[in-house]
């Protein structure tokens, strides 16, 4: 026989429910919820849109210069219609020059070299210190990405982030962890912590 409830198992039964409530709320808005995003690895490093690079021709001054990766992922070349560098490694798009200046007959056996002048950036945004766009470096990680931007608040949740990468032609929304790689073009949010 189940006795009538009363006043205090109506309060406690109320404050179980908000509590549940509450619980699943932070842990859909803090990113407990979202899958990791797929590694990185800074070691295999590709071209991509707003990547400066320096060219070098040995022996050809001429053919010797900056550029920048342009919006449809091209790079404007003299002597070429602009040569696509999205997705190649400096190496694979030396060799795409190298072709080219045979192709043209402009010289025979050219010597290319390509190096990155100027990353793309990311976006740490959320609690840190000064939210904003920061040029990528190698080996950056959510921790150093955070340190880029002042370091976090102190209402920050420092044990992951939220982020959207770029993988092919998808965005990939997912969460980082502090030891985690960040990918040149993140876009990282650093979580309010709920006490």
């Amino acid at each position: 026989m189940t006795r009538p409830a009363t006043s205090a198992d109506r309060r406690t039964r109320s404050f179980t429910a908000l509590s549940c409530v509450a619980f699943l709320m932070s842990a859909c808005a803090d990113g407990a919820n979202l899958k990791r995003v797929p590694s990185y690895d800074p070691g295999e490093y590709t071209l991509g849109v707003d990547d400066q690079i320096r060219v070098m021709t040995y022996g050809q001054d001429q053919l010797t210069s900056d550029f920048r990766v342009d919006s449809t992922g091209k790079v404007a070349f003299p002597l070429t219609d602009g040569l696509q560098a999205a997705g190649l490694t400096t190496t694979q798009f030396a060799d795409e020059v190298k072709q080219a200046l045979e192709h043209s007959r402009m010289l025979r056996d050219p010597k290319v070299s390509v190096e990155i002048t100027a990353y793309r950036m990311i976006s740490v945004l959320g609690e840190v210190a000064r939210p904003g766009q920061y040029p990528y470096q190698p080996g950056m990680t959510m921790l150093t990405a955070v340190a880029s931007a002042g370091g976090f608040t102190y209402r920050s949740l420092e044990s992951r982030a939220y982020v959207i990468r770029q993988e092919g032609d998808k965005s990939v929304i997912g969460k980082l962890m502090p030891q985690d790689y960040v990918k040149p073009g993140d876009v990282i949010k650093i979580y309010e912590r709920h006490f």
